[in-house]
């Protein structure tokens, strides 16, 4: 049974994560600002009140968690804003930026002392933010936080090699959830975390840093 750490589990991803990982017997330690129903009903250990985009908060959470080793560290958290080049808003760019890609390294950081060799980290990351992928332009807030954030998937790839922790950088995929409207066009929870588990599953020292979507493909830069 291993431990894991998800942010962003109130909904969505992060709580399908939740759920699955509690199914099939790993703990799960949902981390989020408000807690829904719908995870709190899960009985997983929940770590509420947490804002990544904080230092204190982020501080305050790696208090409570002193002492605990943490397996899997997923970092899910994340924020959607649609922004065009006819009405850019750069405060909402700066609030993506924050969420998407400084968050995260934010709270890898403050949780170095719970990883330990054979520890993994896990980045939700998207295609959106693959520049070689990106044929329809727009969503810049969205985009450039993501290039930001996978960037620096790829950094703590190499910098936490040495430690014996792995890193992996995953695309969900389009998955119904509200970030996305609900699209029906997409895959649903389910699908998507039994794609990402199965890909932090085989997650090792020597495919540290690929850039996976949720199916097994491996994405353009």
């Amino acid at each position: 049974m291993a431990t894991y750490l998800i942010t962003g589990a109130n909904r969505g991803i992060g709580y399908e994560y939740c759920r699955q990982l509690q199914q099939r017997g790993d703990t799960a330690i949902a981390v989020c600002r408000q807690p829904s129903d719908a995870l709190t009903a899960l009985g997983v250990r929940v770590e509420a009140g947490i804002d990544i985009t904080d230092d204190a908060s982020v501080a305050v959470l790696a208090q409570q968690l002193d002492g605990i080793q943490l397996d899997v560290l997923i970092n899910n958290a994340g924020i959607v804003e649609r922004i065009t080049l006819n009405d850019l808003d750069f405060e909402s760019i700066r609030r993506q930026f924050e969420v998407n890609a400084l968050g995260p390294l934010r709270l890898t950081a403050a949780l170095l002392p719970n990883l330990t060799n054979g520890s993994k980290v896990a980045l939700m990351t998207s295609r959106m933010g693959s520049i070689a992928d990106n044929t329809s332009g727009g969503s810049y807030g969205y985009r450039m936080s993501k290039v930001a954030l996978s960037m620096a998937s790829k950094s703590l790839a190499h910098d936490l090699k040495p430690r014996g922790i792995a890193v992996a950088i995953l695309h969900p995929g389009l998955v119904q959830t509200r970030m996305t409207g609900f699209t029906t066009s997409g895959i649903t929870p389910e699908e998507s975390v039994r794609g990402l588990l199965a890909r932090i599953d085989e997650l090792t020292l020597e495919n540290s840093g690929t850039f996976w979507h949720a199916n097994g493909e491996v994405l353009p830069w």
